[in-house]
């Protein structure tokens, strides 16, 4: 029998509400991996690629699987067997970046933080000092697990001062907060279609600098993995209309993905990350009506990644259940050390709107109510009309 998934509200950690167009573009016609107006194609999306990132190098590609997969190809590309990697952990992610560099057969260098707090610069300034031979200083600049961003301009900066290579995980940053690669000066940046671009899963957007392209192709091994050597697959995506063949490319996401970056094109990345930013103060101030506390300080905060506390005496499972039963809307478990302490809470991309707001915290209020938590009724809505009200008399 044929599969129809259930209407659902994405509002976890990814995958993400997919826009109504991306949806279509999946069903258009399937044409050749290497037909010429696929060709065209491919040339559309790196360049609306490079507008995303915010920059103008040439190895910008999406690779032909999920987030993981860009994680991977940043890293065996670029760190070699006994190469010494600095590796930022204040999350899940960063400790699969050590897993990566470990499986190369590298050396990681670990500084770790706290879960919810932001990677400390002191500390990577410090190790940097201490293992001045390290190849590499890679972090997570948006960490999905704690729904943390860092201050990735300033840890690219210590990478160029003490000639390192800097590799970022934005997975959840691209289009929900400022992604400025060529600003930042960074050199191997991945992400993921399925966050605040609103795609559906399965590919990875990546992007390499000059320096990094230079170092692959210098290196003194073959790249650890062939699906993702850089040195192959730019055969296929670099310019040019003559492409010679490494793999089938999964055209009909590729449409897919092309079509979000055109809606994000369209809208502007200034005016998307106004929508998250604006959105996500809505909601926190639902939440915190309702006596919710958010585990990240501001200052910190992914907008697009909302990592809630679970009160005391609360079942959080039985809460996420019932969103999902009742009303068709999914939220995300605690990771990790927070598994079981939070609720993490999307509104990225196409997710990002007003209504989800309101219908989240309905929902929240609904479910709470059932295991006897107090809160004001009827003051979390007034909160969400206020922060609306405002941003609607500023603009």
């Amino acid at each position: 029998m044929s599969f129809y998934p259930p209407h659902r509200t994405l509002m976890g950690p990814g995958p993400s509400d997919v826009y109504p167009q991306v949806s279509l573009a999946l069903a258009r016609p399937t044409i050749g991996h290497l037909d010429p107006e696929f060709i065209r194609l491919m040339d559309e999306i790196k360049q609306l690629l490079q507008y995303a990132f915010r920059t103008d190098n040439e190895l910008t590609l999406p690779i032909s699987a999920p987030g993981s997969a860009g994680m991977e190809a940043c890293f065996v590309n670029l760190i070699e067997p006994n190469d010494t990697v600095i590796v930022c952990q204040n999350g899940v992610f960063g400790g699969r970046m050590k897993e990566n560099v470990e499986r190369i057969g590298a050396t990681a260098i670990m500084v770790e933080d706290s879960w919810g707090t932001a990677i400390d610069l002191d500390k990577v300034q410090a190790a940097a000092k201490q293992h001045p031979n390290a190849k590499a200083i890679a972090f997570v600049h948006a960490e999905t697990s704690t729904g943390v961003q860092s201050d990735a301009k300033a840890i690219c900066h210590i990478a160029r001062q003490y000639g390192m290579l800097s590799i970022v995980d934005t997975v959840t940053g691209l289009a929900g907060i400022p992604v400025d690669v060529d600003a930042w000066g960074a050199d191997a940046v991945y992400s993921g279609t399925q966050k605040c671009l609103s795609c559906v899963p399965g590919l990875s957007p990546v992007t390499f600098s000059d320096h990094a392209r230079e170092v692959i192709s210098t290196r003194k091994t073959p790249v650890q993995s062939w699906f993702l050597d850089m040195n192959l697959v730019m055969g296929y995506w670099g310019a040019g209309r003559q492409r010679a063949y490494h793999h089938t490319a999964p055209v009909n996401t590729l449409y897919a993905l092309h079509e979000s970056l055109t809606v994000l094109r369209d809208e502007g990345l200034e005016a998307s990350w106004a929508r998250h930013q604006l959105n996500h103060q809505a909601l926190k101030a639902g939440l915190e009506a309702m006596g919710l506390q958010l585990l990240v300080a501001e200052s910190d905060r992914l907008p697009q990644l909302n990592t809630v506390c679970v009160p005391d005496g609360i079942d959080e499972a039985l809460v996420r259940q019932q969103l999902l039963k009742e009303f068709s809307i999914e939220i995300g478990a605690g990771l990790g050390q927070l598994a079981g302490k939070v609720w993490r809470i999307g509104l990225m991309g196409y997710a990002s709107r007003e209504s989800n707001v309101r219908s989240c915290v309905q929902a929240l209020e609904s479910a709470l109510s059932k295991q006897s938590f107090q809160f004001p009724n009827g003051a979390a809505m007034l909160a969400i009309d206020e922060v609306y009200r405002q941003a609607a008399s500023t603009s």
